[in-house]
């Protein structure tokens, strides 16, 4: 009972944590292309390779989630 409650946990953690990075880098990506529209196209890189960490963070928690399932 303890290990599903914390493998729930470690999924909800990761992806609210992963949630939130991503909706803050985002909004910071277009408050910077509004200010410098010459600069989008390497904005818009950084932000998908910043998508690519934080999402492989939060598979990260998944996995830990799976893991503690499996002992149980």
């Amino acid at each position: 009972m303890g290990i599903a409650i914390g493998a729930g946990i470690a999924v909800s953690i990761a992806g609210l944590g992963g949630g939130v990075g991503m909706g803050i880098a985002g909004g910071k990506a277009f408050e910077a292309i509004a200010r410098q529209p010459e600069i989008g196209g390497d904005v818009r890189t950084l932000l998908f390779i910043t998508f690519a960490f934080i999402e492989t963070l939060t598979i990260y928690g998944l996995l830990i989630a799976f893991m503690l399932v499996g002992k149980i």
